[in-house]
């Protein structure tokens, strides 16, 4: 009558159960060789390195790092002090080694309100040690001044992270402990889960070294948020367990719970992973990054809790045993009660608010540029910045880059651009004043150079010729080398080579001189000019992205286009940045919308076999995040595109775990009693692992909300603690109505697939006389003498019996 033949998944259960000794030793190995492997791990910490490749800014920023020499500057401003102090301060600092120059003057823009504001060019790029020394000296003689520094040299923004994460890290454990002090069943649970993740997250940062680098966002979150996304496959797990703990022992208890926990544990990750998955497909490369870094670990996560958590269980099993509590979290029937009694009423309320939210979180304000986006805590590097802002104003800057070799078209793009409405400034080799009012790359004839330079005419017509020989100019020896013209920088830059060499010979006052100015020269060349692109700097008093400084970057652009074909013309900056991710915001977002609620509605048809269920399930979610993200539009504040994007993912294949726990109740009682009972009865059993597992993942999001000083990570944080709590409620209040009055559609759109082998499932009546292990409204192991009536899931047996089918 009963088939006693082991499921696939009981032979899975009893090999990991009884080979747990050899699985420790694996993972011991494992954790050994992650412990080096995690040194291999490059983070990279330039979001720009994530932008579109296709896109202008990305484009232009590697030709900048190819073809120029970016010197460090640094921002220094010096509160309550007088303009002469100010003056002598400048001095000061403009004769330390590795200061290039420093710009001060009596102007607005440096000095006012009794604060003077230097902007210091340094000799050598930021992580130089001539810069970082040179640094060093500045702290230390504005040290009694009240002062304020915004520069990168020597700003160590990973080891700032680090220590966030830290923080963070630190009071997750002590919270979440507390949460599962009061919601597992054994205090010793506690250590088991505490295994099980902490290796998996070591396993998961340890392999990361595969993608060859990883950003900055995930090497920050991606272990808590490991945690507490995939806290509930332990918490799922480890209820199977103490269940079966009751009448089984240890080892049984173990293969019978992980036979059981498989397929919940699976189709919980799969959401989970199909809502990460459609990150993949964005364009902005964060995405893809955090996508693949937080795939991997959900999948490490289901691994620990199927092949480690279950020895760990069966090895501790006494230490569980003697740890065992009562029950810290109370029967909640009566609020299943309640939700019966306002299934007329919540449901409406339900369908206003999905529309309201649709309609709020659809005028959602979007923020596209980094510097825009701000977190709850302020760095230290930040709140210096805002003090230099606050008294000078924000300048905004972005760098033109063209096709190099026309000083002329330079010098006219540069007085034209100069004339545009928000310009404050340009700069570039062809309006970069040299000697005597000369300019960079203004032209002159050996007779105007030998008076700048101060030497012989006969001497410069010299130069002149052996110029036009080594450029094989020859034309201009015919013509007549007094009529010769050569862009200033470039006859400075050859008489220097020319002394260097010994082929001209000067007084020494004079090469000094010129060894002096030479420096000044060669480096705006290495910072303005390469091989093939010039760099031409603007500075403008428009805020970083609006609508107004988009149509200013579409003019810059159309400038540009009467001295150079567009398709070799880049703006770079800030600015330019948020552009390109406006102008892929609206289909990442589609992409977004569109594959995460795909990817999770596959998983949940083939879950639970019916198409009207999946479609109520998702759209409790849906309306969650709608609801998420209504906030930005209320409260009146921009909402950073990334965080919108990465968050709806995530709250889609996490959060929709909540609404598969209630409804897998609903569906299981659903067999033997009403529909009103049934609800009832799901929201009692499972409220406790949707609470834990939701109020972890709420704590770990408020946590690095509240703590990062990275805005995007704060963002992040924050959105996914907000919609998880949203995701709750709805699930909690709202859900069991929806099954309640949609029980008909369900049953309708529903499907069958062939019953499990070893599975009996069906109304009969049962006599028996002997023992039977099966359930029966519950699960049923006892001797019985007598006959069972109704839907019976035979698994085995013993003893005699026949059955009556109606």
């Amino acid at each position: 009558m009963m088939d006693s033949n082991p499921s696939i998944f009981d032979k899975i259960g009893q090999f990991v159960v009884d080979k747990r000794n050899i699985i420790f030793i694996l993972y011991t190995f494992a954790v050994i060789f992650c412990y080096f492997s995690l040194g291999w791990v490059k983070v990279e910490e330039d979001i720009v390195n994530y932008l579109p490749e296709d896109g202008k800014t990305r484009q232009g920023i590697a030709i900048m790092k190819e073809e120029f020499t970016t010197f460090a500057t640094a921002q220094l401003m010096v509160s309550n002090i007088s303009f002469s102090r100010a003056q002598d301060l400048a001095n000061r600092i403009g004769e330390i080694d590795g200061v290039s120059s420093v710009m001060f003057d009596n102007t607005e823009d440096y000095y006012k309100k009794a604060s003077a504001l230097f902007v210091i060019l340094f000799e050598a790029e930021e992580d130089a040690e001539i810069s970082l020394k040179a640094m060093d000296e500045i702290r230390d003689l504005i040290a009694p001044y009240d002062s304020s520094v915004s520069t990168m040299i020597g700003y160590d923004y990973s080891k700032e992270l680090a220590n966030d994460m830290i923080i963070i890290a630190l009071l997750a454990i002590i919270i979440i402990t507390v949460v599962l002090f009061f919601t597992t069943r054994a205090y010793a649970e506690i250590i088991v889960f505490y295994l099980t993740f902490g290796l998996a997250a070591i396993l998961n940062m340890g392999t990361n070294f595969i993608y060859g680098s990883i950003s900055f966002v995930s090497n920050s979150v991606a272990a808590i948020l490991q945690l507490a996304l995939a806290i509930d496959y332990s918490i799922i797990f480890s209820h199977r367990f103490s269940e079966e703990r009751d009448h089984l022992p240890a080892r049984e208890a173990a293969i019978t719970a992980l036979a059981k926990s498989i397929p919940e544990i699976a189709s919980s990750s799969l959401t989970t992973v199909a809502g990460l998955a459609a990150m993949v497909f964005i364009n902005f490369g964060i995405g893809m990054d955090l996508a693949i870094v937080m795939i991997k670990g959900i999948l490490f996560s289901m691994l620990s809790v199927f092949t480690l958590m279950p020895g760990l269980l069966v090895t501790l099993s006494s230490l569980i045993d003697k740890s065992r509590h009562k029950s810290f979290v109370p029967s909640i029937k009566g609020l299943g009660r309640f939700s019966i009694k306002t299934r007329r009423i919540m449901p409406p309320i339900f369908a206003i608010l999905l529309l309201l939210a649709l309609f709020l979180s659809s005028n959602c304000p979007y923020l596209f540029s980094m510097e825009e986006v701000r977190s709850h805590r302020i760095s230290e590097a930040q709140r210096q910045q805002d003090r230099i802002e606050e008294t000078f104003g924000k300048v905004n800057t972005m760098a033109l880059i063209v096709p190099a070799g026309d000083y002329e078209a330079e010098g006219q793009l540069l007085s034209s651009l100069s004339s545009l409405d928000g310009v404050t400034s340009t700069m570039g080799l062809a309006n970069t004043q040299a000697l005597a009012g000369y300019m960079l790359t203004d032209d002159l004839t050996p007779r105007q150079f030998a008076e700048l330079v101060d030497i012989d005419y006969e001497l410069a017509q010299l130069l002149y010729s052996a110029y036009s020989v080594f450029e094989e100019d020859y034309a201009k020896l015919v013509a007549g080398i007094a009529s010769y013209k050569v862009p200033l920088i470039d006859m400075f830059e050859f008489l220097h080579d020319q002394i260097i060499e010994g082929s001209i010979s000067i007084d020494d006052d004079l090469t000094e001189e010129l060894k002096a100015n030479y420096a000044l020269l060669s480096d705006a060349r290495l910072n303005m000019e390469g091989e093939n692109y010039s760099r031409l700097i603007i500075n403008s008093s428009l805020p970083i992205e609006s609508n107004q400084t988009f149509e200013f970057l579409n003019k810059v652009y159309d400038e540009a286009s009467q001295y150079y074909d567009l398709a070799s013309v880049y703006i770079v900056g800030e600015s330019s940045n948020a552009l390109d991710l406006s102008l892929t915001f609206d289909k990442d977002n589609i992409i977004i919308s569109i594959l995460s609620v795909a990817f999770v509605i596959i998983v949940l048809i083939i879950t639970f076999r019916s198409i009207g269920l999946s479609i109520l399930l998702i759209a409790v979610i849906q309306t969650s995040i709608w609801v998420n993200f209504s906030f930005p539009y209320i409260r009146g504040q921009g909402l950073y595109f990334l965080g919108y994007l990465v968050v709806s993912a995530i709250q889609m294949g996490a959060n929709i775990d909540y609404a598969i726990v209630i409804t897998s109740r609903y569906l299981e009682f659903r067999k033997s009693m009403d529909r009103a009972k049934a609800a009832v009865e799901a929201i009692n059993r499972g409220f406790t692992t949707v609470i834990t597992s939701g109020s972890i993942l709420a704590i770990a999001g408020y946590l690095i909300g509240f703590i990062s000083t990275d805005g995007t990570i704060s963002i992040l944080g924050s959105y996914i603690g907000q919609g998880t709590i949203i995701s709750i409620v709805l699930v909690i209040f709202v859900l069991p109505q929806l099954l309640y009055l949609g029980d008909f559609i369900i049953e309708k759109t529903s499907f069958k697939l062939s019953s499990h082998a070893d599975e009996q499932k069906k109304r009969s009546k049962l006599y028996i006389d002997g023992r039977l292990r099966a359930y029966v409204n519950g699960e049923l192991d006892a001797h019985i003498d007598g006959t069972i009536d109704g839907e019976i899931r035979a698994i085995e047996g013993e003893g005699e019996g026949h059955e009556e089918h109606k």
